[in-house]
């Protein structure tokens, strides 16, 4: 008898493909060394970058964005500022912010980026109804809402 199939398990199991067709897509044009969170960050910065209702984009909004803690934020920033896809940028109304601000090198990236990425997402949804893909996201709201009620 094999052990009932649990939410955690299968996510993870689904996060792992993801990440290796995501992996696989960036090898084919060139970006072996840019991993998924970087690619979606760096889309993230691009969407935002001009938004009128902002005073910039900071690593705070990274966190929340992406649900991630502020230490793993910490290195995959300081790992995308050494590989010269964004900048840090000292904002004049509180010292302690650093705006984050794409490259060239990341902005000439982005589009194909998100090229490769509409490609994994296209794979994704394959079979699926528009009524699955709208239940599918639903769902996966519910959860992270049970996760995040625990949390607090």
């Amino acid at each position: 008898m094999s052990p009932p199939k649990t939410i955690g398990f299968e996510v993870k199991s689904l996060v792992n493909l993801i990440k290796r067709s995501i992996y696989e897509s960036a090898n084919e044009i060139g970006l072996a060394g840019l991993t998924g969170v970087q690619g979606w960050i760096i889309g993230y910065l691009y969407k935002h970058m001009d938004d009128p209702d902002r005073q910039g984009i900071f690593q705070r909004d990274i966190e929340g964005e992406f649900k991630i803690r502020r230490s793993t934020a910490t290195g995959i920033l300081q790992l995308m500022e050494k590989n010269g896809l964004i900048t840090r940028e000292p904002v004049e109304f509180d010292a302690r912010l650093k705006r984050l601000i794409l490259t060239p090198k990341a902005m000439a990236l982005h589009a194909q980026i998100m090229e490769k990425l509409m490609e994994v997402e296209s794979k994704l949804r394959r079979g699926l109804s528009a009524e699955e893909v709208d239940s599918f996201f639903m769902l996966i709201e519910k959860i992270k809402g049970n996760l995040e009620a625990v949390d607090k």
